[in-house]
């Protein structure tokens, strides 16, 4: 497992306690299968917060369509970013949006390999 887990560069915590936790009942094979899954998936908090600023200049919301919030994504690109407020507190908390994203996908890929 430690093998997968050096090929998937920073890591939140949330993150690692959550991989750790499920698979530790997975056999070898479903650990591969989970960790292709997962990572395919598997947003990094720098492209998250490439997207937000990308919000100020060219598309306000983008960030949120990436990471599946598609209504969300609609309000801050007809209110451009709530009037930029949205968009400011996106830059400041990018991380805890990576980080939800990601333990939902780690949740649904540990679903999909059947653990």
């Amino acid at each position: 497992m430690n093998n997968y887990l050096m090929g998937m560069p920073d890591l939140q915590p949330e993150e690692l306690a959550g991989i750790r936790e499920l698979t530790a009942n997975m056999s070898e094979s479903q650990q591969a299968q989970f960790f292709m899954l997962y990572t395919g998936k598997r947003k990094k908090p720098q492209e998250i917060l490439l997207l937000t600023c990308l919000g100020f200049v060219v598309v306000a919301g983008i960030q949120r369509f990436v990471i599946g919030q598609v209504g969300m994504g609609v309000l801050y690109l007809l209110t451009g970013g709530l009037c930029l407020v949205g968009t400011i507190v996106d830059v400041v908390n990018y991380k805890r949006l990576a980080t939800d994203y990601n333990l939902t996908q780690m949740y649904e890929s540990s679903r999909m390999v059947g653990a």
